[in-house]
Formats: structure tokens, C-alpha cells, sequence
């Protein structure tokens, strides 16, 4: 079953964000668009590539109404010692959210049970708590935080533009589309 247009399950989770451990809920979601970005386990290979990537585009998810936080069962102890020691890590801004328990990463269909693992899953979440994107990778292969900003765009237009789509590869300012009969087979 797909996840798409279904409201998160509530849920209550610690995540460590800007020198702080923090809570993060369900109703910490409510009002504002998110991502969420399921990753395997601190300090490994891909992960810190993914996360400075996504660290480096937080100024501009921040500036279109969106919060990000990355997802791993690890602990938020964890995620603060893989900040006080990477790098790449050091960049990180957005909260990052321990789930050792699996709740999360079982709620999105992204865990691998024999490892206790999450698999590279992405999520895009409205104001409502409802997903409208999911992608989910083989852990071999990292994301790319600019084509997440281009879907996350592409979201927020059809969200505000009822009756109009975003086709491929479209990018803010191009033109969409509005499906209608006059349309079938102009394409």
C-alpha cells in the first residue's frame, strides 16, 4: 500500500538540533512543510555525503517553508557525537532524530529488520501531515539534494495551484499543465 496522500502517524521521537536535544512530534509538523530523510546509521560511508549535501540546501528549504530532518536508529546521543566529530556532520543545522526503537523508521516502510537499519527513503510532507513524495533507495545510492528541492517545489506549486501538474523535469517558472480533454493525446 502507498503511503502517498496519507496523514503521518503521530508519534513522539529525540532528535539533537544546534547544540540541543529536542522533541519532535507529529504536531511539531503541523503548519509547515518537512522533509524527511531516512539514512542506514551514523558514521558510515554515504550517509555524511548525503547530509552535508542536504545541510548545504538548508538555507533555501528554510527560505520555501520547509523543515528537514534526518532520520536514523541511532540515538540522539549518537547523532551529537557524529556532530562533534565530522566534518561533514558539522554542517548539519536541522535536527537530526534518533529512532532506536524502529517506530519511525517501521511507520514509513523503511526499515530493514535483520539489520535494524533504515533504507535511503525521502519524504515529503505538507502542512497537513500528509506525504506527497516518497522515495525510497538501495543504501548503495545517494541522494541529491538539489533534484529534492526541484520535487519539493514542484509540491508546493500543485499545492497551490488546484487543477494544474508539474511535468517532467520541470523547474519553478516553466510552464505546467492542466489536464482536461482537450488535452488527451496533445502531449
Amino acid at each position: 500500500m502507498s503511503l502517498i496522500n496519507t496523514q503521518i502517524k503521530p508519534f513522539k521521537a529525540q532528535a539533537y538540533k544546534n547544540g540541543k536535544f529536542i522533541e519532535v512530534t507529529e504536531q511539531s509538523l503541523k503548519g509547515k512543510w518537512a522533509i524527511f530523510m531516512f539514512y542506514p546509521a551514523d558514521f558510515t560511508f554515504v550517509c555524511p555525503t548525503e547530509l552535508e549535501d542536504l545541510a548545504d540546501h538548508y538555507p533555501a528549504f528554510k527560505d520555501m517553508g520547509v523543515e528537514v530532518y534526518g532520520i536514523s536508529t541511532d540515538t540522539h546521543f549518537a547523532h551529537k557525537a557524529w556532530h562533534d566529530t565530522s566534518d561533514a556532520i558539522k554542517k548539519v543545522d536541522y535536527a537530526l532524530i534518533g529512532d532506536p526503537t524502529g517506530t519511525l523508521t517501521r511507520n514509513f516502510g523503511v526499515m530493514i529488520e535483520d539489520e535494524g537499519l533504515a533504507l535511503r527513503g525521502t519524504f515529503v510532507i505538507d502542512p497537513e501531515g500528509r506525504i506527497k513524495l516518497c522515495e525510497i533507495h538501495d543504501n548503495g545510492i545517494g541522494r541529491d539534494a538539489s533534484e529534492l528541492m526541484r520535487k519539493v517545489k514542484a509540491a508546493q506549486y500543485v499545492a497551490r495551484h488546484p487543477g494544474q501538474v508539474c511535468p517532467a523535469k520541470w523547474h519553478e517558472g516553466a510552464a505546467t499543465l492542466t489536464p482536461s480533454l482537450d488535452l488527451v493525446g496533445k502531449i
